[in-house]
């Protein structure tokens, strides 16, 4: 199973706060046993919303507003993606991470939809093009 595991963000790390250079080095470490695990398919930290778009969808209508965007806690600070066998085990490693900001933080995991999770309106055509894109991802 897949998920994205998010590193909610703080007032702190929406102002551009950087962490220490020994949280730095914790962080790194713990990267390494997911990458060792065979957890770890990809991640990273995320600048501040203030340097951000969002993109709001009416119809045909595209609004682009720049950030910064409000409510904090609703807000992504940086991201995981990891393959684990369930959600315990997602649960067991983030309790294992080092708290990734200065004071409170949350980190929230979200499984990933699995094309097998389409299969009662899955067409061949919309199989065959998903195919395609997995393929020229795969294939970078």
């Amino acid at each position: 199973m897949r998920v994205v595991v998010f590193v909610k963000a703080t007032e702190e790390s929406e102002a551009g706060k950087m962490g220490s250079s020994e949280l730095l080095e914790a962080m790194g470490r713990y990267n390494e046993e997911l990458v060792d695990a065979g957890i770890m398919l990809g991640g990273d930290g995320l600048k501040p919303s203030s340097l951000g778009k969002r993109i709001g969808f009416d119809g045909a209508k595209r609004i682009v507003m720049d950030g910064p965007f409000a409510e904090t806690k609703e807000l992504v600070a940086g991201y995981w993606i990891w393959e684990v066998r369930d959600m315990d085990e997602a649960v067991a490693w983030v309790k294992r991470c080092p708290n990734p900001m200065f004071g409170y933080s949350e980190i929230e995991i979200r499984p990933v939809y699995e094309m097998s999770d389409f299969a009662e309106i899955m067409t061949p055509a919309a199989e065959e093009v998903h195919d395609r894109v997995r393929d020229k991802i795969e294939g970078q």
